[in-house]
């Protein structure tokens, strides 16, 4: 019987350059996330723009440990990183 998914909205905004969608996969990947989806672009003024919603249903830390290691991640690549639960992220985006 296969697991119930566990999802967390991923999203990642700041000035586009090199390597961020490598860095944040290889982290979630460490940490044994699924990514089920992604999207990113660039905005016209240069602004990069990344939302990822990632399965945590094995993960090997808890949403805390998951937070604080992107919001890590987002100050080493000067970027702002923000992480939700499936849960608040559908109660905040009700239409």
């Amino acid at each position: 019987m296969e697991k119930k998914k566990e999802m967390v909205f991923i999203t990642v905004i700041g000035e586009d350059k090199k390597g961020i969608v490598a860095t944040v996969a290889t982290y979630l990947y460490h940490q044994n996330i699924n990514i089920i989806d992604i999207n990113q672009r660039i905005m016209p003024d240069g602004c990069f723009v990344m939302s990822m919603f990632v399965d945590v249903c094995d993960a090997t830390v808890n949403m805390e440990e998951l937070s604080l290691g992107l919001e890590k991640i987002g100050q080493e690549l000067a970027m702002s990183v923000q992480v939700q639960h499936e849960n608040i992220f559908r109660m905040m985006h009700r239409i």
